[in-house]
């Protein structure tokens, strides 16, 4: 069981991990090692409550393909169970990002003296910039 929180996990079935060959540097052993951990999630056949489904699709996420399904490449590590618990780590973190909803904006009104303010500042601008024009020598601003 992977456990996102207390009351939500997602049952071992669910999750497909496989062992690949890691990209990159590593010498002779390289080639002959499968220490990377591909992990694939289908968001639609999971036991997540659909409120999750739906914000896990919405996620900006290129991992998350058109048909739902997470994929989640895991080679930071040389071995290969560390990548698997970091592949694990990094699936918890994306479902626990889909159960934040952030509050409600709830719409606010300036109060009338913050409006009256405003309209005595801006009256007050526009005669900073009247005096700002040009003096006539015979005495008419």
């Amino acid at each position: 069981m992977v456990r996102i929180s207390r009351q939500l996990t997602i049952p071992d079935e669910e999750v497909e991990l496989t062992a690949i060959r890691a990209s990159g540097p590593g010498g002779q052993h390289v080639n002959k090692v499968s220490s990377a951990v591909q992990l694939r999630f289908d968001i639609g056949a999971s036991s997540l409550p659909e409120g999750v489904k739906q914000q896990l699709r919405t996620l900006p996420d290129r991992r998350i393909s058109a048909e739902g399904v997470l994929t989640i490449k895991a080679q930071r590590f040389r071995e290969q169970g560390r990548n698997r618990a970091d592949a694990l780590e990094r699936l918890v973190t994306l479902v626990r990002r889909a159960l934040y909803r952030p509050p409600e904006r709830v719409p606010t009104r300036p109060s009338a003296r913050a409006r009256r303010k405003r309209v005595e500042e801006k009256v007050r601008r526009g005669q900073v910039k009247v005096l700002r024009g040009r003096v006539r020598p015979d005495g008419d601003g």
